[in-house]
């Protein structure tokens, strides 16, 4: 992406159906600013946030979307919004097919016998019942993998022993993570019987890292799954021997399940400008394993408990500030998609999601208009006593929100968070409550409290961006 500066003139500025724009509509209004700080300051002390996402994570705890705890978190998250004062709040069903995961499990069985922990990856499909035994093939990336012409991985597990760098804002992640989602392909494409794979994570511990895989319907389907890390550098290291190493996998899985998730939206209604939308997002949904508290319980508390805030100011924003907590982000994004479909005609001033955990807030990005940069630029202020650093025009505001921005042409802002230890428990059994900082969760609910009260009270429109 081509990077921009923050604009300081109004030369861009064209007219909007606000009213002719000029040098003044370029600047928030003072009170609006200081509204910004006070309730960034009521934030910075405020709990609520905390209660949220232990309900959610202790009380409801890992829900896959369609499951019957998803159907109770949805149940819960509308309790908790009507009980903040929030309103028009409703749950809208969206139709799905769900992957349900079986018993696995999988061991090294030469050179040397060991158990091995490991995890089935989303929308894998089962072994045989009594499982298969077969070589393995390693290689230590999917780039490898991919370049390989030879017949190797035929009649083999492939192996790959992909390794995720650890970074602040998770682009480490970003260029590993393709080996989950396209390794089972690849393999197969190469004559591969499974695919096993090094689990996508920074962590050292016995804990596997599942995520959603694909397939290609022009090629096999092969079984696949991840094991721990210490896992994989035992194998790695067994290779590196010049063993020939075998594997035996036998894992259970139903696909193509109908099911019934649902979007739960609440809001805070605006006034002159209510028939345009601020919405701030999470995802409702959580992989199988662990409390789903980080991932992403942890967005779900600060979305609701900054628009609980601004509900409570006793000021009404311009636009309407809609909580859109989203099903089905973990394994196909039909929430969005639903949401997408159904809103398309509805004029959106701003997307954006907290789906990174509830690590600090570093950065503020965004993806708007040139001409209503300056006002990103007002708003970073705000949110710079609080470490938040002003980023490019650039930004990607998290997946289901990223979605929307690019289907629908709506702008975007990102509030990026310091991801160095997200991964480390990501779509894992360490996914729990005592993961979260309470001082961080709160500075997050900060800067969506003054983001969302800002870009409602713009004095012209965000978007659109240019993607």
């Amino acid at each position: 992406m081509k990077r921009r500066a923050l604009l300081q003139g109004v030369s861009l500025l064209p007219l909007w159906p606000h009213g002719v724009a000029s040098a003044q509509t370029m600047a928030y209004d003072p009170a609006d600013l200081r509204h910004a700080e006070a309730l960034r300051d009521a934030a910075l002390r405020d709990t609520e946030a905390l209660a949220l996402v232990t309900q959610l994570a202790t009380g409801i705890g890992a829900r896959p979307a369609g499951s019957e705890a998803d159907a109770r978190a949805v149940r819960w998250a509308q309790d908790a919004a009507r009980r903040l004062g929030l309103q028009a709040v409703r749950a809208e069903p969206v139709p799905l097919r769900i992957w349900q995961r079986g018993p696995g499990s999988a061991q090294l069985v030469a050179p040397v016998q060991q158990p091995l922990v490991m995890a089935a990856l989303g929308n894998s499909v089962p072994t045989p019942e009594a499982g298969l035994e077969a070589e393995v093939a390693w290689y230590p990336d999917l780039a490898a993998l991919m370049a390989d012409t030879s017949d190797r991985a035929k009649g083999r597990i492939v192996f790959l022993d992909q390794k995720t760098e650890r970074t602040r804002d998770g682009s480490g992640y970003g260029r590993a993570v393709g080996a989950r989602i396209n390794g089972p392909v690849e393999a197969a494409r190469r004559g591969a019987v499974a695919l096993a794979l090094r689990s996508i994570g920074t962590d050292r511990e016995r804990i596997a890292h599942t995520g959603a895989t694909r397939y290609d319907l022009r090629v096999p389907r092969i079984p696949a799954f991840a094991v721990s890390v210490p896992d994989a550098e035992r194998i790695a290291q067994l290779h590196a021997e010049g063993a020939t190493l075998r594997l035996r996998v036998a894992l259970q899985a139903r696909s193509d399940v109908e099911a019934l998730t649902h979007n739960v939206i609440a809001e805070v209604p605006g006034s002159d400008l209510a028939a345009e939308i601020v919405l701030i997002g999470a995802h409702l949904d959580s992989w199988d394993l662990g409390q789903g508290a980080v991932d992403d319980g942890a967005g779900v508390a600060i979305v609701t408990a900054a628009a609980a805030l601004i509900a409570r100011s006793r000021r009404v924003p311009r636009r309407t500030v809609r909580v859109v907590l989203f099903g089905n982000e973990e394994n196909g994004f039909d929430g969005a998609r639903a949401y997408g479909d159904r809103y398309s005609s509805v004029p959106h001033q701003l997307v954006g999601e907290s789906d990174f955990g509830a690590g600090r807030v570093w950065q503020l990005a965004s993806r708007v208009q040139p001409a209503a940069l300056p006002l990103v630029a007002q708003l970073a202020t705000v949110l710079a006593p609080m470490g938040v650093a002003a980023g490019t025009n650039d930004g990607s505001p998290g997946p289901d929100a990223a979605l929307l921005m690019r289907r629908h042409r709506w702008p975007a802002l990102q509030l990026g968070q310091d991801g160095t230890r997200y991964f480390d428990v990501h779509h894992t059994e360490h996914d729990r409550i005592d993961q979260i900082e309470p001082d961080a969760l709160a500075q997050n609910v900060a800067c969506w409290a003054a983001t969302a009260w800002l870009a409602a009270q713009a004095p012209l429109p965000f978007g659109p961006p240019t993607l």
